[in-house]
């Protein structure tokens, strides 16, 4: 039975930190599969943007701080991500 629950514990702890990784095909949905897109016409041009830049605007729309006309979306989109998950993310596109 202890060997159970020490498996079920290991297993949960696995899938959740799996789960933590920034989903960048639901981004890719709004800003194109290659970043170029401007989403709904409104947004800066990811592609264009720095790794820095990127990693601030994700952690200003989680925090509330950031953003125009799209805020309100994109902080549900990013709450739920640790801070350290999305400049991991920001450093795998922009320039």
């Amino acid at each position: 039975m202890k060997k159970i629950v020490i498996a079920s514990i290991a297993t949960l702890a696995l899938v959740t930190a799996a789960s933590a990784a920034v989903n960048g095909k639901a981004c890719a949905a709004c800003h194109g599969a290659d970043w170029s897109k401007k989403a709904m016409g409104k947004s800066k041009n990811v592609a264009e943007m720095t790794h820095a830049d990127i990693a601030a605007a994700l952690k200003g729309y989680k925090a509330g701080t950031y953003g125009g006309p799209m805020k309100g979306i994109m902080k549900g989109q990013v709450a739920r991500y640790s801070d350290a998950d999305l400049e991991a993310f920001a450093q795998t596109i922009g320039k």
